[in-house]
């Protein structure tokens, strides 16, 4: 066993995180699909309003890749679809039937799958629509079905504040997770099982893949993370990797031939009406998680890390592998005698303000606190960045369209944590501008 003691990273104390315990909702009215949500894809409509579907039908189609799809997440009808800015399908809602009526696939037991060639593997969850579950790196796209990665990370938390406990959506699941990962070997032949420290007793059997045992701040845990800091060779700089829960999700497809649907998610934040982990299924209603009771404007809803999470409405949906919920204040008010306040309470990563000497949880919210600056040369993003690439100087060489430099800096490294924007004073959206800068060099590399 490997035991990876992580620097770098930042672990804010942040109040609100979910609750311990697990709850069961009731089945909701409506789920969706929500193509936005998967990076780098760029979806095809199969169906139109109106029209009754399966669960497990395919719904959308990558256009980059038409045998990777994206399958019902429940029978019946569709009621919305839902598009944005440019038109980019945001979600596919479909209203519930008694009967969903789910797609057959094959079943298979532990020893058939012990035996099944690789294509059959692949074949099996691209027609399932599961196969968007593993994503490749550096660019944290789909990964592709036609390559044999040099490994596959199956992580399980990445030590965000608000990301769901392994040690409750694993407790009932250790069967099937072994399972999936006996399925992840017949795609590769390295399959590694990262866990923190103080999970390292959840799983006594591995399948014969190796196992890491990690610790350290957020985003330890990561998968990019892990593999900058255990690589031998460049080929492992596009390993896959895939959250631990969907690999479960995988072993039940095999087991049962049909589409998996249970899912907990964890939801958090100061705002949020109600904190914890709740058992329901994929595509859920941020107002199903809520219990409907969402009615302040200004309260933000982010599916995902609060760090690099995606800002979604109180009438949509969670995407396919999202599985976390927060909700915290827009932070609009006024506050009253700003500048005499020696913030005691209030959030920093700096020394300008006595939290830093506050050992207590404190409250996060959205504002900013001030407009965009010069770079000042403050080195905090360089401190808190997991793989070292002083992210202002990558920051300056894409500003300056410098290729050459910004990719000898570490663009590719970046692994999206977002805490490079959170720490920096001059409001400088660093992890945004790093982040659109991998996706443009990727599309220069292959164009669609």
């Amino acid at each position: 066993m490997q035991v990876l003691k992580l620097t770098g990273g930042h672990q804010p104390k942040i109040s609100g995180k979910p609750a311990a315990g697990l709850t069961s909702l009731d089945r909701p009215t409506h789920v969706a699909e929500a193509p936005l949500a998967i990076h780098l894809m760029k979806p095809r409509l199969l169906v139109k309003a109106g029209d009754t579907v399966r669960l497990g039908q395919p719904i959308v189609q990558d256009k980059k890749n038409p045998a990777i799809i994206l399958a019902a997440p429940g029978g019946g009808t569709i009621v919305d679809i839902r598009f944005g800015p440019r038109r980019v399908i945001e979600h596919i809602a479909i209203d519930l039937a008694e009967d969903e009526d789910p797609v057959r696939h094959p079943t298979y037991s532990e020893a058939d799958i012990e035996s099944l060639p690789r294509d059959e593997i692949v074949s099996v969850l691209t027609t399932a629509g599961l196969w968007p579950l593993l994503m490749a790196l550096p660019f944290r796209a789909i990964a592709d079905p036609e390559t044999i990665p040099p490994a596959i990370w199956v992580w399980t938390e990445d030590m965000e504040p608000f990301g769901p406990d392994p040690a409750i959506y694993l407790a009932d699941a250790p069967d099937a997770f072994d399972l999936g990962l006996k399925i992840l070997k017949r795609l590769t032949d390295k399959v590694i099982v990262a866990l923190h420290r103080r999970h390292q007793g959840l799983h006594g059997q591995m399948n014969g893949n190796q196992f890491v045992q990690f610790s350290g701040r957020y985003p330890a845990g990561d998968p990019g993370v892990l593999v900058y800091h255990t690589k031998k060779t460049t080929a492992e700089n596009v390993s896959w990797y895939i959250h631990a829960q969907d690999v479960v999700r995988v072993a039940q497809l095999f087991r049962t031939g049909r589409y998996p649907v249970e899912k907990i998610v964890a939801v958090g934040g100061d705002a949020a009406t109600a904190s914890g982990h709740f058992k329901t299924r994929v595509g859920v209603a941020v107002s199903h998680l809520l219990a409907n009771r969402f009615e302040d404007p200004e309260l933000r809803h982010i599916a995902g890390g609060i760090f690099n999470g995606r800002r979604v409405a109180p009438d949509s949906y969670l995407g396919l592998r999202e599985a976390a919920l927060t909700v915290v204040s827009e932070g609009n008010t006024r506050e009253f005698m700003a500048l005499f306040n020696a913030g005691w309470k209030k959030p920093t990563y700096s020394n300008v303000y006595l939290s830093r000497l506050n050992s207590g949880e404190q409250q996060f919210d959205c504002n900013l606190h001030g407009g965009e600056r010069a770079c000042v040369g403050c080195m905090y993003c360089a401190d808190v960045c997991p793989v070292r690439i002083l992210p202002h100087l990558t920051y300056k060489a894409v500003l300056a369209e410098e290729v050459e430099e910004f990719l000898a800096h570490g663009l590719l490294d970046c692994v999206e944590c977002g805490l490079c924007s959170y720490v920096c004073p001059s409001k400088i959206e660093l992890a945004k501008t790093v982040m659109a800068a991998k996706v443009a060099y990727l599309n220069e590399r292959e164009p669609s």
